[in-house]
């Protein structure tokens, strides 16, 4: 690694400050820092610093997010395996440019071959990264030229969550659009990141479920390969509402061809990171036992949606099938356990007081249930709910400020 060091030693000169390459500093500073811990230190004042500095707390995310990336990639190539072997489907007369290069790879189309789904599911998965990661980048390069300062890794979350939200088939240039419209629109124009009061990757989802809502919903968009084809397959947030309310009263969630359990697992259609209750769960394990994830707005969007949730089942409906589904199938369907554990407790959008993380945490679970329920059209209503709550959250963070001042004020008169 020395002659890399030395090579970027070299080329600072030219990229500092009066170099002729000055506007290529937030690059070589992004790459420099990747590589190596920074050689900058305080010298002013005495100071007090731990190891968690913003690069090892983004970091430490993306590796919660590993399980989820990885069970993108595997449940992806399943789900399309498995249609190629339900539908009996030749792929050899489909025009998709990744069969000739599974074919090349001799891994072949079974459902029953771990590698076989991961290699396909990771040729969707890839190319919308790696989208992501061009379009969003390119935006953050240009900010941090625009304001000479250094790029910032709060990138490196909002381009790893922003794909995992994203059904495979999903056109690369309305990535492309989606991504930017969330860097710009969501965060760069309030300054950047630590400054913006929503969530970049659900901003950018959000625009892009209703900017394109084709690609977005449906029954036709979940099974990789197949949106032209015209095979379709609800979700289960979406095949309940479209059930008779005499068939959800006779069976329940018999209804659906997936049971609990594969739902907790994350062998369902829906967004690529998504679906896997399992997966979020080792992430939220990782999060809080680094003190990166809030446990309490974890805690707080449960009981807000178990609540509100067990409520409904007690009212019941002669009419809307969606209140008698239980409690507790609410929190392993669609993105529910995803956005609890890593949207809602976004550090810079999220409520900051310990009280207040309660309520915002409580306040993202109620609406989530009041939106799936009362409004099924909007079947993923945890993203409506926690940019909901990033619009509150410095409101709700005010009144108990305030509320703790006249406690004290109170105590002192006394």
């Amino acid at each position: 690694m020395k002659p890399l060091r030395r090579l970027l030693d070299s080329i600072h000169p030219h990229v500092a400050e009066g170099g002729k390459l000055r506007v290529a500093y937030p690059l070589y500073e992004a790459l420099d820092t990747f590589l190596y811990s920074p050689g900058d230190v305080t010298k002013g004042p005495s100071h007090i610093r731990d190891a968690m500095d913003l690069k090892r707390m983004m970091g430490t995310v993306v590796l919660a997010l590993g399980p989820c990336i990885l069970m993108a990639m595997w449940n992806t190539g399943y789900q399309a395996n498995l249609a190629i072997e339900h539908l009996r489907i030749d792929t050899a007369g489909l025009d998709n440019w990744r069969y000739p290069i599974i074919e090349a790879l001799g891994v072949g189309f079974a459902s029953t071959s771990m590698i076989a789904n991961f290699v396909h599911g990771a040729l969707y998965f890839l190319p919308v990264f790696l989208v992501t990661q061009i379009a969003g980048g390119f935006w953050e390069v240009v900010f941090a030229t625009i304001r000479k300062h250094e790029v910032n890794e709060g990138f490196l979350v909002t381009g790893m969550l922003f794909p995992l939200t994203l059904p495979p088939d999903i056109p690369l240039w309305q990535v492309a659009i989606g991504i930017s419209f969330g860097v710009v629109i969501g965060k760069e124009v309030f300054g950047g990141t630590g400054r913006n009061f929503l969530n970049p990757a659900l901003t950018a989802r959000a625009f892009l479920y209703f900017a394109y809502p084709i690609s977005m919903s449906g029954a036709s968009v979940w099974t990789a390969g197949f949106t032209a084809e015209g095979h379709s397959q609800a979700t289960p947030l979406g095949a309940i509402p479209d059930a008779s309310i005499a068939s959800v009263q006779e069976l329940g969630m018999g209804v659906l061809k997936e049971t609990w359990f594969d739902s907790f697992l994350g062998c369902v259609q829906g967004s690529m990171g998504e679906t896997s209750t399992l997966a979020c769960l080792i992430g939220a394990a990782i999060l809080i036992g680094t003190g990166i994830g809030s446990w309490r707005i974890m805690a707080g969007v449960l009981i807000g949606a178990i609540g509100f949730g067990f409520i409904l089942n007690v009212i019941g409906s002669d009419t809307n099938p969606m209140m008698l589904m239980p409690w507790y199938w609410h929190l392993v369907v669609g993105g529910f356990a995803f956005g609890t554990v890593f949207m809602a407790t976004d550090p810079v959008s999220a409520a900051m007081t310990e009280t207040g993380k309660w309520i915002y945490g409580i306040l993202i679970g109620f609406v989530t249930i009041l939106i799936r329920v009362l409004n099924p059209a909007y079947a993923e209503g945890i993203m409506l709910a926690i940019l909901f709550g990033n619009v509150f959250a410095p409101l709700i963070d005010y009144y108990v400020v305030q509320a703790n001042i006249k406690r004290r004020q109170a105590r002192n008169a006394e």
